[in-house]
């Protein structure tokens, strides 16, 4: 099978790219300095993972940016594999965005680049590795590669106490058959910040405190639910960008690349677990201990009776929505086919599969509306590079405005359907953020013209 980087390089994507390679003498120190190491994830004492990092640690680096201040960012790569970083929600050109269907070229073992990048939008974004994984479930986002990115705006207020990040993950494991002949990859443990449950530093609060949590699902196939035992949160923005409505909800739920940032009210002095909803998912360790000061005992955890959320909640009231120009529409329709035992099933859009999927054309200042059916019986996490989408319909509901985000889960069998401006001319890549679906094929290319 031919591999995504191998199409690239035949394709000639990154040929006349603006990126420099340069030595590390050769210019005055970045702003910002990534390295991708060898690195070995210690989640418990008795659960060790090979694999690499930013920075030498899981998750990378918190890069704090300031919207539309430029920044100088070097990337080093001392791995033995090339790769690749997405910067993932921002509007960049293609040749830096981080994705080598787009042109962006990889970065070779033992090679550095430099760039410069104005960072926009504003919000809770993150960077992580794009590369293709195959059956190595220690390869490309299966291996955690990732970091957490905040752009400030030029007047943030700040409204809060302290100010926390989240990474949920997976690791391990292997592939599994299913009934039907696919094969989905089972994990060994989860993680919150790179460590089981019981086994990193607790998050210390005081009472009283308003606490701003970043959570970022950064699993790569793994949709998430969470809670905290005694508490609830104020869900101020899905996926760095401010809600029409705030909402305060009993837990969250993060497909794969997702971000909710919420406010919790520290008002119930004790030990308490941030976790998994789902029994096994927290049982393989994904949770985090809630310490209030003064607190001790073992901590509490309140199993929910059932799993909830919804996008609708989060938009604009129905009073204040208004229709704008009618937008170009694009249908694409997700299904899948299997190639017969021993092979892998292949994911399609409008029956092809990356490097075969149509191209559609995009028109500078054109509103574009996607219609997303999802044919088959999985769920698909469908992020857009290099924009922002509204999300207009889900599930088959009411139309809805004002909920901005750039990944929308898509369950099986209904339809979803999104809106964006093309404001960013070059080429847009659109994909399920599964690894293992986007490995076979599950992806495809806007072009402007």
């Amino acid at each position: 099978m031919i591999t995504r980087r191998r199409f690239v390089e035949l394709s000639g994507l990154t040929a006349g790219s603006a990126i420099v390679r340069m030595p590390v003498w050769a210019a005055k120190a970045p702003d910002v300095s990534l390295e991708i190491v060898p690195y070995t994830l210690e989640a418990s004492p008795k659960h060790h993972f090979r694999t690499v990092a930013y920075n030498g640690q899981v998750p990378g680096p918190l890069l704090r940016m300031i919207q539309g201040k430029e920044q100088s960012v070097e990337i080093h790569n001392a791995s033995s594999d090339p790769e690749i970083v997405h910067w993932h929600g921002l509007f960049l050109p293609s040749n830096i965005d981080g994705a080598m269907e787009e042109g962006t070229p990889m970065i070779d073992p033992g090679a550095s680049v430099r760039y410069n990048l104005k960072p926009d939008p504003p919000g809770f974004r993150w960077f992580h590795t794009h590369t293709f994984a195959g059956k190595d479930l220690t390869k490309a986002q299966y291996g955690g590669l990732h970091g957490f990115l905040m752009i400030e705006a030029r007047d943030n207020p700040g409204n809060y106490d302290q100010e926390v990040f989240l990474a949920l993950h997976d690791w391990g494991g292997h592939f599994e058959g299913s009934n039907d002949g696919y094969m989905n990859p089972v994990y060994d443990i989860s993680t919150i910040n790179g460590k089981m449950l019981g086994f990193g530093e607790p998050l210390r609060v005081k009472q009283g405190d308003r606490v701003l949590m970043h959570v970022l699902n950064s699993s790569p196939t793994e949709v998430h639910w969470v809670a905290l035992a005694g508490h609830s949160f104020r869900v101020v923005a899905l996926d760095g960008n401010a809600v029409p409505q705030q909402q305060t909800v009993p837990m969250l739920r993060l497909a794969p690349a997702e971000r909710v940032s919420a406010v919790v009210e520290m008002n119930n002095p004790g030990m308490w677990v941030l976790g998994e909803v789902r029994k096994h998912i927290q049982s393989a360790g994904m949770g985090i201990v809630i310490e209030y000061g003064g607190a001790s005992g073992k901590p509490i955890w309140t199993q929910p009776d059932s799993l909830i959320w919804n996008y609708r909640q989060f938009a604009a009231p129905e009073e204040t929505q208004t229709s704008g120009d009618e937008p170009t529409r694009i249908e694409l329709v997700f299904d899948s086919r299997f190639q017969g035992h021993g092979n892998e099933e292949l994911w399609r859009i409008n029956g092809k599969s990356y490097p075969h999927t149509d191209e559609p054309s995009l028109k500078a200042g054109q509103r574009y509306r996607l219609i997303m059916k999802n044919e088959s019986m999985d769920d698909h996490p469908m992020h857009l590079h290099r924009h922002t989408f509204e999300v207009r319909q889900v599930d088959g509901g009411p139309e809805i405005l004002g909920l901005r985000k750039d990944v929308v889960l898509v369950p099986a069998k209904t339809t979803a359907e999104v809106e964006f401006l093309a404001n960013n001319p070059g080429r847009t890549l659109f994909h399920c953020h599964q690894q293992d679906h986007m490995d076979r094929g599950f992806m495809m290319v806007f072009r402007y013209v």
